[in-house]
């Protein structure tokens, strides 16, 4: 069974990336808030990854830390939600929000995730709450696999909340592109949307 990739990142795709790894280049669906998580096009990248197979085919789907992968399995054990589901979900909110409102029982923020009506958004309560991992332990794994980490670690140090930083920064690398620049940039647009969001300690 896959467990995780380690390559060269060849490509991308609004909703996928292309690892290459021996001559091999695998082609990975991911949640598309998380394309920009992956760093620049030729970086060295880890993806934890999931293979559905079935009759007809496979297809491969990759996260940027275990506990994203551990989420998304958790989603498609929901009545209701398949991987293509789970993975749309996680496209539209980060891991560490979709957690909390999760085990807080937070059906509204649910409510406004794409394709996430009442009825599903309770059937996701009824199974998931109080069966996740620890949440704070959640978002350090994250910034830990994270190649953003050191930025986010940076925006730790000058006082912003944790869950605040890992939150923007998910939400924002997708939109730095892959140039020289990109960190630079995305260090400022977090620090000018941290401050005006309140995101201190």
């Amino acid at each position: 069974m896959l467990n995780r990739i380690l390559g060269t990142l060849s490509g991308r795709t609004p909703d996928s990336i292309y690892v290459l790894t021996g001559g091999v280049e695998w082609d990975i669906s991911v949640p598309v808030r998380t394309v920009g998580l992956f760093g620049p096009v030729g970086g060295q990248i880890e993806v934890f990854v999931w293979l559905q197979h079935w009759e007809d085919g496979m297809k491969l789907f990759g996260f940027p830390s275990e506990r994203d992968r551990t989420l998304f399995l958790d989603l498609i054990k929901v009545e209701g939600i398949g991987p293509k589901q789970s993975l749309k979900i996680l496209s539209g909110i980060s891991s560490q929000d979709l957690a909390l409102a999760l085990d807080t029982g937070n059906l509204a923020a649910l409510q406004r995730i794409s394709g996430v009506g009442p009825k599903l958004a309770q059937k996701m309560v009824l199974a998931l709450k109080g069966k996740l991992v620890d949440i704070d332990s959640a978002a350090d794994q994250g910034a830990v696999a994270s190649p953003w980490g050191d930025l986010a670690a940076a925006l730790v140090d000058m006082g912003f909340d944790r869950k605040s930083v890992e939150a923007v920064v998910s939400a924002r690398a997708a939109d730095v592109g892959t140039g020289p620049e990109s960190e630079k940039e995305l260090f400022r647009i977090a620090l000018l949307e941290l401050s005006a969001g309140g995101g201190r300690r």
